[in-house]
């Protein structure tokens, strides 16, 4: 039985594996090679402090001050975080910061998304002058407001209370929440508050029922950013409290950790504390990512 077989004609090409490939090239290596090095040299620069912070959380302190270094401890050391636990002071700031963080980001987020959506559907005189103020109102360091807000908590008889630190939170969540919602606002449609107020719906009606859900992502990624801020906030809270800890958060009672003696420094129990503090916000962090990412596109594209 004869078989056909087709012969490729002169001249013809034939597809080849590789065929199409680059040629090497040196530059190109070289290139590869500094781009990988960039990306190595920066994911050990983000997250060698927070493998240091773990690390040190669970030894003890003579590792702490071994020569030469130890990176990871011979023996985990869990002393540091159980006496973080058992510390009644630390766990009253904890308390303190998640009332004060929560507090700050629902109030900033009621009386931002008002605000957005005035600035961002309203059309009225001096709209861009209103919102270049509010953003001008981010750019103050938190130590050129300090003393007008001392004598504002003072007179209000509000010293080394909640809601002392929730107002001044609120002197650098509020704008910075008012500002990018507004972004939302002004990317939405809009045929959408149109359409809703043809149907019968009042302008409060359209922005609760309407605007308000399609700024989720908006909103949990401000909100998400507001709580960040008021969580890892510093000085207010140092100023505005006593040692007392009734209304104190845990970033001064971190600092506040005290040894044994006058001669020795708790490091142990301040990292150990340190990560304890953390992992709300990268639990947060991994629960709403979707939702972030989201909006962080989301108010960048004009509808």
């Amino acid at each position: 039985m004869a078989v056909n077989t087709i012969s490729p004609r002169a001249g013809a090409s034939v597809d080849r594996p590789y065929a199409h490939r680059k040629p090497f090239s040196l530059s190109h290596l070289i290139g590869r090679i500094l781009f990988w090095a960039l990306v190595i040299f920066i994911l050990f620069y983000t997250i060698f402090p927070f493998f240091w912070a773990v690390a040190a959380a669970i030894k003890t302190n003579s590792d702490m001050i071994a020569t030469p270094t130890r990176y990871w401890p011979r023996d985990i050391y869990w002393g540091n975080l159980q006496y973080v636990f058992e510390n009644g002071d630390f766990l009253r700031a904890l308390r303190n910061s998640a009332i004060v963080s929560i507090g700050t980001v629902l109030v900033a987020l009621l009386f931002g998304s008002f605000a957005a959506y005035a600035l961002g559907r309203m059309k009225f005189r001096g709209r861009s002058a209103t919102l270049y103020i509010i953003l001008s109102m981010t750019m103050f360091p938190a130590i050129a407001i300090l003393g007008s807000l001392y004598q504002m908590i003072r007179a209000f008889n509000l010293y080394n209370t909640i809601p002392a630190l929730v107002i001044t939170y609120l002197t650098f969540t509020l704008p910075f929440t008012t500002w990018v919602l507004t972004n939302f606002f002004k990317a939405m449609p809009g045929e959408l508050e149109e359409s809703a107020l043809v149907d019968g719906s009042t302008p409060f009606q359209a922005f609760t029922k309407i605007l308000l859900p399609l700024a989720l992502p908006g909103l949990v990624t401000t909100g998400l950013l507001a709580f960040i801020a008021a969580w890892n906030e510093f000085l207010y809270s140092l100023t505005f409290t006593t040692q007392d800890f009734a209304a104190r958060t845990v970033q001064p009672a971190i600092a506040g950790f005290s040894g044994r003696n006058q001669f020795e420094e708790p490091w142990g129990a301040v990292m150990a504390a340190s990560v304890v503090v953390t992992v709300p916000l990268v639990a947060l962090v991994l629960i709403f990512q979707r939702k972030i990412l989201g909006g962080l596109t989301a108010g960048a594209v004009k509808g």
